[in-house]
């Protein structure tokens, strides 16, 4: 009997230990990160840092302005854009990977903020989505897209 109490509590008090690996992989694949809070902060310190050329970002998703001919458009702002769009991406390379979509979304943030609430123009709101969603992709950031609501 008393090998059998020993033996009791060897087994009660043996504890489990279980160990989870995670395999590093695309960290913004898995958007929204859950992040530390150190994270958060040091994410939050390199977009204030960047905030000057991320301004380039919202140039780029900001929605067309109406030109009166689609010739003007074409001409003015195509070559415009496309300077948007490599000044953005260089700001987003100067940001750590697992901030980059942070970057972006924040870009769509103050763009929004800028344009008020955008009513009457949800259509607008998600051309501006969709093209900050693949704005990784075409900066060629190492992965797809972003997860934007």
């Amino acid at each position: 009997m008393l090998a059998f109490l020993a033996i009791a509590q060897e087994a009660y008090s043996a504890r489990t230990t279980i160990i989870t690996t995670v395999e590093e992989g695309d960290v913004n694949q898995w958007w929204p990160w859950p992040w530390s809070r150190p994270q958060q902060q040091r994410c939050q310190q390199q977009i204030q840092q960047q905030y000057q050329q991320l301004r380039h970002c919202q140039q780029y998703l900001s929605p067309g302005r109406h030109f009166e001919t689609e010739i003007m458009m074409i001409n003015q702002e195509q070559p415009q854009q496309q300077q948007h769009l490599q000044q953005c991406c260089q700001a987003l390379w100067n940001v750590e990977q697992q901030c980059q979509c942070e970057a972006v979304k924040e870009a769509v943030r103050q763009l929004q903020q800028q344009q008020g609430s955008w009513e009457g123009q949800g259509q607008q709101m998600q051309q501006v989505i969709q093209k900050a969603r693949y704005l990784p992709q075409q900066c060629n950031l190492g992965f797809q897209q972003c997860q934007i609501s």
